[in-house]
């Protein structure tokens, strides 16, 4: 494989996009810094296919990227393969609006193979090549200029390597017949709803409790001013305020700007500045929640009671002895909301109940919330078994 010097003029970039574009596949990856910033900073992009590969400086004078993200976002026919590229693909939706597609990541392609809940990237290289990773550049700071060779070399690894690794997951995914396992949740990882920053929608990240929908009001407005500041000034929520601070606050209105100084987690000169003057406007604006916006009440999920409970959590057992039976991650099968909404009653919706996922674990899933399925202790194994079975 050609590994190209750094990437950091346009000309270049395009004509590596070019050649890039009639690919089956590239792999991709991204190293930015977020600590100190809402929007991450991206400072680096990884990109390879099996011929050559390169990473790509967005930070470069001048450099457009614009052949790069068109490869990544409107190029139908070239697969994108991260590992575990929520992030990644954070990143490019800020910078086009859209995410990669089509899109393959190997980590939820590891869940289907039996190689755990959530494999990091090292342990899928030491599995597949033998190789062990070096770690030591993984922390270092990618926005400062120039990057050494050692950065530039660990990068690009990131990217070869999986550009060897790939195939053979899809050779072992084919041999097994779990390919179409993985089309669904590749286009869930995929939906560009997941990347969106709407500040209406922020107040559902806070814990609060309580279903007063005058307090939900009141966190709905906060969030929302809180998302717009710290979008406005690049910092990290928590550096405006803190959820807890948020929390409280929207449980416990202060009447005037000139309480804020007794709000713990404010500084006591937000009684006097701008920022609590616009705090204190968006708390004026707040009106109760109405019922159709009210969050769905988790008290063990609607409707799931104490008997409910202990379906649920046979539910559970069922699928850890599935996803042993069948080599496969349980979080791929099934997630604990799923069991506890089939455990309540609910049937319309569930992915259990659809496709591959009903044909490996939600018919007999449904047939044990139904009676038709049961545990059993045979010569000190437990098993299931259906009831009409048992004497």
């Amino acid at each position: 494989m050609h590994i190209h010097d750094l990437i950091t003029d346009s000309a270049t970039l395009a004509n590596l996009c070019a050649r890039l574009s009639q690919a089956d596949f590239v792999c991709v990856d991204t190293e930015f810094m977020r600590e100190n910033t809402f929007w991450p900073e991206l400072c680096l992009i990884q990109i390879a296919d099996v011929n050559e590969a390169a990473a790509i400086d967005p930070m470069a004078a001048g450099l457009d990227m614009t052949p790069l993200l068109e490869l990544l976002v409107n190029n139908e026919d070239v697969l994108k393969v991260f590992h575990a590229g929520g992030q990644d693909l954070e990143i490019v939706y800020n910078l086009t609006g859209k995410t990669p597609h089509p899109l393959f990541d190997t980590q939820v392609a590891a869940m289907a193979l039996g190689q755990g809940e959530q494999i990091g990237y090292s342990n899928l290289v030491d599995s597949y090549l033998g190789i062990v990773v070096d770690k030591g550049a993984r922390f270092t700071d990618w926005s400062r200029r120039p990057l050494d060779a050692r950065q530039i070399e660990y990068a690009i690894g990131d990217v070869t390597h999986l550009a060897k690794i790939f195939p053979k997951m899809l050779a072992r995914l084919r041999k097994t017949g779990r390919g179409e396992w993985l089309d669904q949740e590749m286009e869930r990882i995929g939906d560009p709803a997941n990347y969106a920053n709407d500040p209406e929608e922020a107040w559902k990240r806070i814990r609060i409790a309580g279903r007063k929908p005058d307090v939900l009001g009141r966190l709905k407005a906060l969030a929302r001013w809180r998302e717009l500041e710290a979008q406005s000034k690049d910092l990290p929520r928590g550096r405006i305020v803190k959820d807890e601070t948020i929390a409280d606050i929207a449980g416990h209105p202060p009447r005037k700007q000139s309480d804020l100084a007794k709000v713990r987690g404010l500084s006591a000169t937000w009684a006097g500045n701008d920022i609590g003057g616009r705090l204190m406007a968006a708390l004026e604006v707040a009106v109760p929640m109405s019922a159709d916006e009210m969050p769905v009440r988790d008290d063990r999920k609607p409707g799931l009671g104490k008997d409910g409970a202990l379906v649920a959590d046979l539910l559970k057992l069922l699928l850890k002895i599935r996803s042993k039976e069948i080599d496969v991650a349980s979080r791929l099968l099934a997630r604990s909301e799923d069991l506890e909404a089939l455990a309540a009653g609910q049937r319309d919706g569930l992915p259990i109940l659809q496709g591959w996922r009903f044909d490996q674990f939600g018919r007999d899933a449904l047939d044990l919330v139904e009676g038709r399925l049961a545990f059993a202790v045979v010569n000190g194994k437990l098993k299931m078994t259906r009831t009409e079975d048992v004497t």
